[in-house]
């Protein structure tokens, strides 16, 4: 896995933009709200918000932590992209961007409906 590939698979959601912050972070988001960042220097760091749950279970298995300054809202770093397959990475982001989108408010949801993607 590197940086393409995890720009590839946000970029194909419906509605994702993208901006670098902070100087070295590619984020990607849904109506002006986070749901993934990849960091741009080596070595690849990836961040996505998770259930509580799976936030539990994800931050306690070797090899990815709680993401720094945002863990109190489930969000967790891979430091080894390759922890995870395509499928995996995937399967995660849609649920960080699903997770986000329906948090969003309903104004902005129906301004991001009516644009064609």
């Amino acid at each position: 896995m590197n940086i393409e590939s995890i720009r590839s698979i946000c970029t194909s959601i419906p509605h994702v933009t993208e901006d670098i912050k902070w100087g070295n972070d590619l984020c990607f988001s849904i109506g002006a709200k986070m749901f993934c960042v990849a960091s741009l220097q080596a070595p690849l760091t990836v961040s996505f918000k998770v259930t509580e749950e799976v936030f539990e279970k994800l931050s306690n298995t070797n090899g990815i932590i709680p993401a720094p300054y945002v863990a109190r809202y489930h969000w967790i770093l891979v430091p080894d992209v390759n922890i995870f397959n395509r499928k995996e990475w995937e399967q995660y982001i849609l649920q960080s961007y699903n997770f986000v989108k329906a948090k969003l408010p309903k104004k902005i949801l129906n301004s991001l409906n009516q644009i064609k993607t």
